[in-house]
């Protein structure tokens, strides 16, 4: 039996479903693939490119909390992070995120993961 996406760390219902439209649907599926692959196919399936996003699934497929991120590996991650977005870009796929009125950065991270409730 496969395992829901949100069953990954840091993987709410909202980045769940965001998954399934780039066609993952379990966590099996990411695991397989790895971070770098499944989030290339968020970024392919139309979904906003966000660092905090991606670096809570890298964080989340080593079982980490998404706030223990420091120094060197936030630098190495960025690099991949922006690879990634170029890599989506020959394709013409990649969306442009922007905060929404009212949020602060972090809460409008936290929405897209679904872990704070839409106002």
């Amino acid at each position: 039996m496969s395992l829901p996406v949100s069953t990954i760390r840091n993987i709410g219902p909202a980045t769940e479903a965001a998954f399934a439209k780039a066609g993952l649907t379990s966590a099996d599926q990411i695991r397989a693939i790895g971070a770098d692959a499944a989030y290339l196919r968020w970024l392919q399936a139309g979904q906003p490119a966000h660092f905090i996003g991606y670096y809570a699934l890298v964080l989340g497929l080593q079982g980490r909390p998404w706030t223990d991120l420091a120094g060197d590996e936030k630098t190495d991650l960025r690099a991949r992070f922006d690879g990634l977005k170029a890599e989506a870009a020959k394709t013409g796929t990649v969306a442009t995120w922007s905060k929404p009125k009212g949020r602060s950065e972090l809460e409008a991270a936290l929405d897209l993961f679904g872990v704070v409730p839409r106002r």
